[in-house]
């Protein structure tokens, strides 16, 4: 992730003040500190049952269609989280530990993250260090063994040491390369891209490793089919921007890139004759020939997104050296991936393969870029939102306070207008920041509307690199990222029931957006879109609109031939007056005009999620209303049957808010400013509501500790109706049990 000097915007275009206007008071009265015990034991809450264990005990992970499956046809999907640091390589003691903890939460996957940095060996970065490599070996044993499934996402910015040296065109050019995030200096980042020598080293790496046998099982991993998915790059293509700066300092790869698009050109055109009269002089910088072979390519996609807005508005074709430059990048950026694909299918993996999780730009470099990851395997993306302005850690002052329930589809759901017909769809590094105080909509909207409704195949939070929930609001590993919150990671034993028993119906592709690769040549699209990017956060807006993700899918389609997009009547679904849009399958209702909140209503699962004080909001025969200003309630059957009719044993979650102890907040003059960032105990916000299931008072609630174990202390039931209140009960589970 690009995280140093980081600045996260929020993007969804909201007014702050008409949730300001239900904030609580500024006192914490009645909240009450959260429990770390982190008890391993099952409980009532535990997963570890539903994971089917061993780890690839159906052979490899493959796409087919737009699905996951194993090889012997059964599908999966994947709800997991991140390791981003030096986990991998501690203790056999911390590995348990940590494999312990997440299984008991159902995470089923854990995509480890850039950790080649850390273990490069004999001052090369091809091999492997052996002791560390023991380690994760390890580690990555014990996942298989309890049934979690593992990704390699090794590679961001591959850094180059000394015995690479004789390899490389110019090693000390790469070597002394500086970004403007610190953490990249010194690697192959961007420049990888088109660049044979550097490709190498990557693909060696890669190779080695999956030739390596892991001695705990026996196996290459190559031939482990628990290594679910490998990455070739994480948040790198040849369209990213930093690729300008880094040319400045490479002259030698500037060079190589110059000549290969002249080249091309030539090829193209024949002569620089011909290229002038197409592209016009004025667009060929003076001393820039085919003959001199140095036309420079800008691989920049903020000047591609540019010119694909500014014909847009000026209803005018794109220039035609732009759409060269963008065709030439694009051609390179899939040759780079089908010779890193041939490599690694040559060590026999039959497993998943991503080119990269990176988005570049808007309009045709975007696209281009889709289909260069579309050609290699699976789709995956990032993005991230709220924050504030501490960028990666959470100090004092402006808090990014908008809610993710006041636009449908925005903000992180709208990363899946990059989903792609006949292609898995995975969100591989999300997360809600704090110090946003809604946090606990997010894990919830991603898990309804994204693996839900919209189908997504896999998600893996960001990030959990210790093996127990934190004790502060913020990560004490990764600063805001914070999946080990119990406004996160305490959802999911509701969240990864519903998940892999498919609560949430998929929506049938309502329409898709037609991308004919060979029109997209001459800048011809047949939909617009626009990508505003912060960084690592994303906003997309076009012809299909973020509203419309909550109604159901509208992924891209590579199709055969140029189309225009045809977007279908959904003012059956969205009401824009009310501000009410329904989904297509009728399990989910996204209010976002006074009140802000997602209702849900499928057959295992009910809820309420987002600002729906004193709503009687009514789910089949069940109806929940709340007295807190924001709230997520969730009732979910805990069997793998998912009918709440007929369970027996019924789980309620309820989470607000949460602060470190002396937290404030300042809400004057329209803004949100943390004035004090506090420090442990965790303390949870009370969750006051009344809960009734019509026709069937026979059954009692038990309150549940927070390890999720019964306490033998049980809240009375009166007239179908019961009442949870944490100030009272303090604690986020309850067990409700039919007698």
């Amino acid at each position: 992730m690009n995280k140093i000097l980081l600045t996260l915007f929020c993007l969804v275009l909201v007014a702050v003040n008409p949730v300001q206007s239900q904030h609580t008071p500024e006192s914490n009265t009645g909240w009450y500190p959260f429990n770390l015990s982190n008890n391993s034991e099952p409980g009532v809450i535990g997963m570890q049952s539903w994971l089917d264990a061993p780890a690839g005990k159906h052979g490899f992970v493959q796409n087919r269609d737009d699905k996951l499956v194993f090889e012997n046809g059964e599908a999966v999907k994947f709800w997991g989280t991140n390791i981003c640091s030096r986990l991998p390589y501690v203790s056999a003691e911390k590995a348990d530990s940590f494999v312990h903890f997440v299984a008991k939460y159902g995470i089923n996957a854990v995509r480890f993250h850039k950790f080649s940095w850390y273990a490069y060996h004999n001052n090369t970065s091809t091999e492997f260090n052996p002791e560390l490599f023991e380690r994760f070996d390890y580690f990555q044993a014990k996942l298989r063994e309890k049934g979690i499934y593992y990704g390699w996402s090794h590679i961001y910015g591959h850094r180059v040491m000394p015995k690479d040296s004789s390899r490389l065109l110019a090693y000390s050019e790469i070597k002394h390369l500086e970004y403007p995030w610190a953490h990249l200096n010194g690697s192959t980042s961007s420049l990888v891209n088109f660049a044979p020598d550097l490709q190498e080293l990557s693909i060696d790496l890669t190779v080695n490793m999956l030739n390596h046998i892991n001695p705990h099982t026996g196996l290459r991993y190559a031939d482990d089919p628990a290594l679910a998915f490998i990455e070739f790059q994480n948040e790198d293509n040849i369209f990213w921007s930093a690729i300008g700066r880094s040319l400045e300092q490479a002259p030698t790869y500037r060079a190589l890139l110059c000549r290969q698009f002249s080249q091309w050109l030539k090829d193209k055109y024949g002569s620089q004759t011909e290229l002038e009269k197409v592209w016009g002089s004025e667009n060929i910088p003076r001393g820039e020939s085919i003959e001199k072979e140095n036309i420079f390519p800008d691989p920049n996609h903020g000047l591609f997104s540019w010119e694909y807005e500014t014909a847009m508005k000026e209803n005018r074709p794109m220039a035609v050296h732009i759409n060269d430059k963008m065709r030439f990048l694009y051609e390179k950026q899939v040759e780079f991936y089908k010779k890193f694909e041939k490599a690694v299918r040559e060590t026999g993996y039959k497993g998943v393969l991503v080119g990269s999780c990176w988005q570049a730009g808007s309009g045709i470099s975007h696209l281009y870029n889709l289909h260069a990851d579309y050609e290699v395997g699976m789709i995956d993306r990032h993005n991230y939102f709220g924050g504030g302005a501490g960028g990666h850690r959470m100090t004092k002052g402006e808090v990014k306070n908008t809610p993710l329930v006041s636009q449908p589809g925005s903000g992180l759901l709208s990363t899946g207008l990059q989903d792609v017909v006949n292609r898995p769809f995975s969100f591989s590094e999300w997360m809600s920041l704090v110090p946003n105080e809604w946090t606990a909509e997010a894990a919830s909207l991603i898990a309804v509307y994204g693996m839900g409704l919209q189908g997504w195949d896999a998600s893996f939070s960001f990030a959990t690199d210790i093996p127990r929930f934190s004790r502060y609001l913020q990560s004490e590993g990764h600063g805001v990222y914070n999946a080990t919150s119990p406004l996160h990671m305490g959802l999911y034993p509701a969240l990864a029931r519903m998940i892999y028993r498919g609560d949430i119906t998929e929506s049938e592709v309502l329409a898709a957006r037609n991308v004919h690769v060979p029109s997209i040549a001459e800048g011809k699209l047949g939909f617009s879109e626009l990508v505003e990017q912060g960084y690592d956060d994303k906003q997309f807006s076009g012809t299909v609109s973020p509203e419309m993700m909550a109604i159901g899918r509208f992924p891209v389609r590579f199709s055969e031939n140029f189309q225009e997009t045809v977007v279908p009547d959904v003012s059956g679904y969205w009401n824009e007056e009310a501000k009410v849009v329904i989904s297509a399958t009728g399990e989910l209702k996204w209010n976002y005009g006074e009140k802000k909140y997602v209702s849900v209503d499928s057959k295992g699962t009910k809820g309420i999620i987002g600002f729906a004080k004193d709503e009687k909001v009514n789910l089949g025969d069940w109806e929940i209303e709340t007295e807190n200003p924001f709230a997520v309630i969730l009732v979910t059957d805990l069997s793998e049957k998912g009918d709440l009719a007929t369970a027996e044993r019924i789980l309620v979650t309820a989470v607000a808010r949460a602060r470190n102890t002396g937290m404030e907040y300042d809400y004057a003059d329209g803004n949100v400013m943390l004035k004090n960032e506090g420090d442990k105990p965790l303390l949870l916000e009370p969750v006051k509501a009344t809960i009734g299931l019509a026709g069937n008072n026979n059954y009692e609630v038990i309150l549940l500790d927070h390890d999720g174990k019964e306490t033998g202390s049980k809240i009375p039931v009166s007239d179908d109706v019961f009442e949870i209140d944490g100030a009272r009960d303090k604690t986020l589970y309850y067990l409700l049990v039919r007698k």
